[in-house]
């Protein structure tokens, strides 16, 4: 866990997940300002079939949007608040929990995000119509800021380089401004997407093995792959108790099916296969 003391000005590692991740951005938002050069029309066109609008993503198919909306930036100012923001907290998590549980995070902020976001627009609350198109990486930069006020709540950061803050205080501050957003802001569905994804990323941390889904899935799997293997093992060993029976020999088993050898002691399993 990091300290409760404040950090150093010195940058965080720039490797693993959260590079790609911000190299993905960056790469996404170069190619459509080089493809703007030659067409501004097919950008354009790119930008709608691309951005999250519920609209067109949960009427019309398009449910790719809820994962490409992720990768489409703003301005360059927009562009790089944002990646600098998931450099800091991307690279705390994942020296902390690992590359695979960042990913997993990040991920299921931003697409469980676009999915309630979706949902809730298609209610039609007033400036929350399925119509709002929205875009940018904050729905799952807010799920790892909720993580980091969960893991790192004291740890002191400084906001713009000057303001020195706990975490904990940062990320309220976060919330605080997407819901005066959402209430007051014209542009609601962007702040509701962002809330959504820290929403997502909150269920993340409460719901999921603490090494990340994969790894908890991959472990299910292998236990209830060996008690399926353990299963015929008993099932084989009873059979062949039976069989040795009938040829008047008696032979034993343990419960998990393997060979007692009446010479040796059956406390030692050292010896057991």
């Amino acid at each position: 866990m990091a300290r409760s003391g404040p950090i150093s000005m010195t940058l965080p590692p720039f490797a693993g997940a959260t590079r790609r991740l911000i190299l993905w951005n960056v790469a996404v938002f170069f190619a459509l300002a080089i493809l703007a050069f030659g067409s501004r029309g097919l950008v354009s066109l790119l930008e709608i079939h691309l951005q999250l609008t519920p609209e067109l993503a949960l009427l019309h198919g398009e449910v790719w949007q809820f994962v490409t909306y992720a990768f489409i930036n703003g301005s360059i100012i927009n562009t790089a608040f944002a990646m600098l923001t998931l450099w800091f907290v991307g690279s705390l998590l994942e020296g902390s929990f690992g590359s695979r549980w960042l990913y997993e995070i990040y991920l299921i902020s931003a697409i469980g995000g676009a999915v309630v976001a979706s949902a809730v627009s298609m209610s039609h609350i007033e400036r929350l119509q399925p119509i709002y198109a929205a875009s940018g990486p904050y729905a799952g930069i807010f799920g790892l800021m909720i993580a980091i006020g969960a893991f790192f709540g004291d740890q002191e950061f400084l906001l713009f380089f000057v303001l020195r803050m706990k975490a904990k205080y940062l990320v309220a501050i976060y919330i605080l401004v997407d819901v005066a957003m959402l209430l007051k802001s014209s542009d609601a569905f962007s702040a509701l997407l962002q809330l959504s994804g820290g929403l997502c990323g909150y269920i993340f941390l409460r719901l999921a093995p603490r090494r990340g889904l994969a790894m908890g899935i991959s472990e299910r799997y292998f236990a209830l792959r060996n008690e399926f293997y353990r299963a015929k093992r008993r099932r084989a060993a009873k059979k062949f108790e039976v069989y040795m029976r009938k040829q008047n020999r008696e032979v034993h088993f343990d419960k998990d099916g393997r060979y007692v050898d009446p010479d040796k002691d059956p406390t030692d399993k050292r010896w057991m296969n």
